[in-house]
This record gives structure tokens, C-alpha cells and sequence, in this order.
């Protein structure tokens, strides 16, 4: 059988995202780099895997997603194991808070903390753009309320759905790598728990092979 494809650089953060469970599953698959500079991803080749031009997209047979969350539950739900499983579809309660931490992630915690990144590493280094210190200040109290949450939450439970390791904890995971890497990143100091949580995450093989991939002028 084929490998899966996935369309898109390593380096950037919603490819790894997707990276990151191929390799907690163990499966094979093809990373199919898209030439930014040259807008490949804005050619009507791309466009018909992903019609926003934008990465990733991901291939199964005849299958072809994009969104990489929703890849990340495609890829997590099909090759699920006794060993590997991150969603916890078989218990209704444990799968609601899977769900209610990854709508967590992406609309609270990634809407704080991505700004950080982006004015602190993006924009400069890709596109030669000066940080604007007022939305990284914005976002750094942001940022601050919503650890206050985790903090609350984490020290109480392992994971964020619970004592389990779920697809909630993973996708956390390219954001916060590439957030690891700005002047802020001792905010996490601030909340022990959160801190626990972060390190234990990437003493993982999967995100200690992927966040080698992540390039400090990609996003």
C-alpha cells in the first residue's frame, strides 16, 4: 500500500501538527514539500487538494483533506490502537473532553499565544517586518489568563482531558514549539503545572523528531 502524502513543508507549524500524529501512530508516509516562494500553493494543482491555498493538505488512496485538525482526528481515528488512542471514542465522557480541550486549543490558548509568534519570529525573519510590541503585549496578557485556566486545570489531571494523553495534547504542540523559541517563553515558569505538562509532552519521539523539522523562518 501507498504511504499517505502530506502536502506542505515540515517547517511549518500546521504541517507538523499532522506530522506529529503520523508518527504516533507509526505510519508511513510522504511529506510533499509546496514551493512558497514560487506561490505553488496558490496553483491550481494545490488548489484542487486545498481550495483556500494554504497547507496541508493530506492524501489517503482517493481520499484528499485539508484543515489540519481535521486531518489530525482522520489520521488518529483510522489507525487507532489499544496502545494509540487519542480520541477516546469509546467512552462518551472521556471523548467530550478530547473534544472540548481541542476547541480549547484552537480558539483560546492558539489565539493567544500565535500573535507571539508570529510578531516575535515570523514577520521579522520571513518577511523582514518589524514586532509590533503592542500586539505581543496584548497577547502576552492573553496569553497569561488563559495559562491561569491550565494551570487550574493540569493540576488536577495528567493530560487535558484527563489522566490520558489525548489529540488535545498534540495539537498544542507546533505552536508552543516555535513559542519556546521567543524572548516569552519563561512565561511558562509562572505555572509549574503547564511547565510539567509541556516538558513531559516533549520527552515523546514524536515531537522530539518533528520539532527538529521546524525552521525558525517557516511558519
Amino acid at each position: 500500500m501507498a504511504p499517505v502524502k502530506v502536502f506542505g513543508s515540515a517547517r511549518f507549524t500546521n504541517v507538523a501538527r499532522v506530522l506529529v500524529c503520523l508518527e504516533e501512530v507509526g505510519v508511513a508516509y510522504e511529506v510533499v514539500d509546496i514551493d512558497f516562494p514560487t506561490k505553488e500553493h496558490k496553483k491550481p494543482e494545490h488548489l484542487a487538494r486545498n481550495p483556500f491555498g494554504v497547507i496541508p493538505a493530506f492524501q489517503d488512496g482517493d481520499l484528499m483533506l485539508f484543515e489540519s485538525r481535521a486531518i489530525a482526528k482522520y489520521i488518529l481515528r483510522k489507525y487507532r490502537t489499544d496502545e494509540v488512542d487519542m480520541l477516546r471514542e469509546g467512552n462518551l465522557q472521556e471523548a467530550a473532553m478530547v473534544d472540548v480541550w481541542t476547541e480549547v486549543e484552537a480558539h483560546q490558548y492558539n489565539q493567544a499565544l500565535a500573535p507571539i509568534v508570529m510578531e516575535c519570529i515570523i514577520y521579522p525573519t520571513a518577511y523582514g517586518i518589524p514586532t509590533n510590541q503592542k500586539v505581543v503585549d496584548e497577547s502576552v496578557d492573553k496569553l497569561k489568563k488563559v495559562l491561569e485556566v491550565y494551570e487550574a486545570r493540569l493540576s488536577e489531571h495528567e493530560y487535558l482531558a484527563g489522566n490520558f494523553i489525548s489529540s488535545a495534547d498534540l495539537s498544542h504542540f507546533p505552536f508552543t514549539c516555535r513559542f519556546m523559541e521567543t524572548p516569552y517563553a519563561s512565561l511558562f515558569d509562572s505555572f509549574p503545572s503547564v511547565k510539567a505538562w509541556w516538558e513531559k509532552l516533549m520527552l515523546r519521539p514524536s515531537m522530539k523528531k518533528i520539532s527538529t523539522n521546524l525552521h525558525p523562518k517557516m511558519v
